[in-house]
């Protein structure tokens, strides 16, 4: 069997299986999209993904990091 059969032409989900979203600032944690961007992804025309993805990284800051556990002992 070869995967060749499930390649499809568009642009791919930005989920990376960690589907939590951030009680503040309502983005999951894990792709960095809203739940409508979420639900809306499969109807989304492949240029309206691209332009999604371009912009998910300056999301990143959005989020602050976790003050708690090992990394608050450490530093």
């Amino acid at each position: 069997m070869s995967d060749d059969i499930w390649q499809r032409d568009e642009v791919q989900s930005p989920c990376v299986k960690v589907c939590i979203v951030h009680p503040a600032e309502r983005l999951c944690t894990g792709c960095l999209r809203t739940i409508d961007e979420i639900g809306a992804w499969s109807r989304m025309t492949n240029e309206a993904r691209a332009a999604l993805l371009e912009e998910l990284p300056s999301r990143a800051g959005r989020l602050k990091q976790r003050r708690g556990g090992r990394k608050a002992r450490i530093g």
